[in-house]
Formats: structure tokens, C-alpha cells, sequence
């Protein structure tokens, strides 16, 4: 069992950048993949980015170039840099973190709003 603690969300200008931050209650090396999701008002949940234990990033075709995924193991810490915002930007943000395994095990977080005024 993990907890994650998602961070860093508010109100922010149109343009203007945001990092949003996911603790993890344990260590992330016992996940395979961790991972930045959003949902926005009235739409499902769709992928932002992941990273890798190995550091391997993939990014959501719509996502690339604004979006940065990072990690901190030493800090059992991810990370989400959103530059440029735009109203389309405005969702919560949510953590996951995916074991692998023969039992495939799936975390979230609570999630952190993000809201981009115009």
C-alpha cells in the first residue's frame, strides 16, 4: 500500500507556469511506472505523462512541448512542470503509480486543482 500526496496546484494566469508535486508515502523504486493524469470539467481522465524506474518519459501526443515529468527518488517525489497554461489546462491533476508485477497493483492520489484564468 502507498499514499500519494499530490501538491502545487492553484490559480494561475493564462501563460504563466505551474509545478505540481506527487510524495509517495514509500519508496517509487517499487514502481514501475508513475504517472501524471487530468481530468477537466465534464471529461474523462486522460494521460499528461509517465516516467519510468529507468527514467523513460512518454507524454501524451496533445501534451508534448509544455509539459516536463521528472523524479526524485531520494525524495520519493514526481514531478509535473506545466508551462505556457491555458483554460485547457484547467483540471485536477492526479498522481499514479503502477506496479507491474504478476499481480499488477494501480495507486492514485486525491488529485491537485489547477485552475488557469484568462
Amino acid at each position: 500500500q502507498v499514499q500519494l500526496v499530490e501538491s502545487g496546484g492553484g490559480l494561475v494566469q493564462a501563460g504563466g507556469s505551474l509545478r505540481v508535486s506527487c510524495a509517495a508515502s514509500r519508496s517509487i523504486f517499487r514502481f514501475n511506472v508513475m504517472g501524471w493524469y487530468r481530468q477537466a470539467p465534464g471529461k474523462q481522465r486522460e494521460l499528461v505523462a509517465s516516467i519510468t524506474l529507468g527514467g523513460r518519459t512518454n507524454y501524451a501526443d496533445t501534451m508534448q512541448g509544455r509539459f516536463t515529468i521528472s523524479r526524485d527518488d531520494a525524495k520519493n517525489t514526481v514531478y509535473l512542470q506545466i508551462n505556457s497554461l491555458n483554460s485547457e489546462d484547467t483540471a485536477v491533476f492526479y498522481c499514479n503509480a503502477k506496479y507491474l508485477g504478476p499481480v499488477a497493483l494501480d495507486y492514485w492520489g486525491q488529485g491537485t486543482q489547477v485552475t488557469v484564468s484568462s
